[in-house]
This record gives structure tokens, sequence and C-alpha cells, in this order.
């Protein structure tokens, strides 16, 4: 496989995979898309993502010990984002960057990040953001953008470190005390309004009024990112008001982004 150049002054080695293909339509990459590998170890991250017929990879694989692993340039269209949607847009692939961390995940005992790996996907996120000019609320989460499919980077991952660094969106989660909920089952306005704004926000999520399945999904993936304490997909008066307080916080611009 050809070797290239990487884009990143900080990524340590290049390991060219050979699943990648055009950006559709020209489209340039104004997100960042954030991943955990998932697997018992890191070779065998790197030989899923590398190999032919695998039909996944990623532009970088950031590893525990903060080293920096490049695969796909920035300008070509990594698969590593499935069926997914944000925002309204579906060809998430055509749009991002994606980063894989390594983390053995929810079925590998999900253990926590290391703290030089953080710095370096700090590092590694600041410099795609200047040079793509990526918005920070358009850094998220695979489970963002696939919440019936995924849950990584997860619960464990500190998005508030990375907020604190520049990357990404963020607001202080509001505390977790005892209220009224929204469930699994209920119908209401109050269900519509709160689907209304997570997709105000971004999320894929049906405006039906019915607290199904799917919107349980999305709510849990809301959760893993913005209110990490309790992942039990019950919108409760913390889960709503931080979502509010981030729609508040979002620019005019932003929010006309997230609604199209």
């Amino acid at each position: 496989m050809k070797t290239f150049t990487p884009d990143s002054s900080i990524a340590s080695d290049v390991v060219p995979s050979p699943n990648h293909g055009e950006r559709n339509q020209g489209r340039l990459p104004d997100m960042i898309v954030l991943h955990y590998t998932g697997m018992p170890d890191v070779e065998g991250a790197i030989r899923q993502l590398c190999t032919a017929g695998t039909d996944v990879s990623a532009h970088y694989i950031v590893l525990e010990d903060g080293r920096i692993v490049q695969c796909v340039p920035e300008a070509r269209r990594a698969w590593h984002a499935g069926v997914a949607s944000w925002a309204g847009e579906e060809d998430i692939n055509s749009c991002s960057i994606g980063i894989e961390i390594v983390n053995r995940g929810h079925d590998w005992g999900y253990p926590d990040f290391p703290l030089r790996q953080i710095a370096a996907v700090i590092a590694l996120c600041r410099g795609i953001m200047l040079r793509r000019n990526v918005p920070s609320h358009r850094v998220l989460g695979h489970s963002d953008i696939a919440p019936s499919r995924k849950k990584d980077p997860g619960e464990k991952f500190p998005w508030h470190s990375l907020a604190n660094s520049g990357v990404g969106h963020w607001v202080q989660p509001a505390p977790i005390v005892r209220s009224d909920a929204l469930r699994i089952g209920a119908v209401s306005d109050d269900v519509r309004d709160m689907q209304r704004a997570l997709a105000k926000y971004g999320y894929g999520v049906t405006i039906n009024g019915k607290y199904d399945g799917p919107t349980r999904e999305v709510v849990a993936a809301f959760q893993r990112h913005f209110r990490p304490a309790r992942v039990d997909g019950i919108a409760d008066q913390s889960t709503l008001t931080t979502l509010r307080s981030l729609l508040a916080s979002l620019s005019a611009d932003a929010t006309n982004v997230a609604a199209r």
C-alpha cells in the first residue's frame, strides 16, 4: 500500500489503510468523530482498520501511550461512521475526520482513558479544527451519530477535559435530583418538545411525541456524552436542563446549522 505524508505534525507513524474513497461531491470535512477501538489489543485493532476487505478504517489511531498513527489522508473518505446521521446529514464519512482511540470498550472491561492518550487526542483535534475549520459543536462521539448501534467513546471519556482545551461543546451537567421524568411509553407534548430540542442540537430522532425505543436510545446517547453520571435513557430534570443549556450556549449560526 502506498504511504503518504501525514497531515498532522504530531502523527508519529503512517500505517496506510486501503479502505477509503473519494468524499462525495467534493464535500470538505467539517466534523470530527471520536471512536474507541473496542478490541482487546492494539495490534488487532490496527489490523482490522488497515486490512483490505474489512471495509472499515479511520484517519487516525491514538494509542494509549499518546502515539498517533495516521491510516488515511484527511482529504480522503475513511469508512468509520457506518449508518449514521447528524443535523440532517447521513453521509457522515464524507463530511468527517474519524479518530479511533485505543480502548477495549464496554465488551472488554472498559478501562479509563490514560491522561497521555487524552492529551494526544486534544492536540490532534485542535490541529484538525484549525486546518479544517471544524466548529466545536461538531466534535462528536460515534454514539452521537449512531445512537441505536454504538456506545463509544462512552461515558468514561472526559469530554469536559477536551472542552477545557477548546475541543468540543460542553456545559456543566445539571445536578441529578429527584424529579418527574419522561420515560419509555410516555406520549405527550413534553416528549415532542424534548425530541425537537434533541433534533435541533443535531441528533437523528423522529419527532412524534412518543417516548419509544429509538427516542430512549437517543436520550441515552445524549447522557453518555453530556450527562455521564447516569446513563439510563430516562429524561429526568437533569437531562432536560442540560440539553436546554447546551442549546442556549450555541451561537445563532450553530443552531441554524444544527436545525437544517
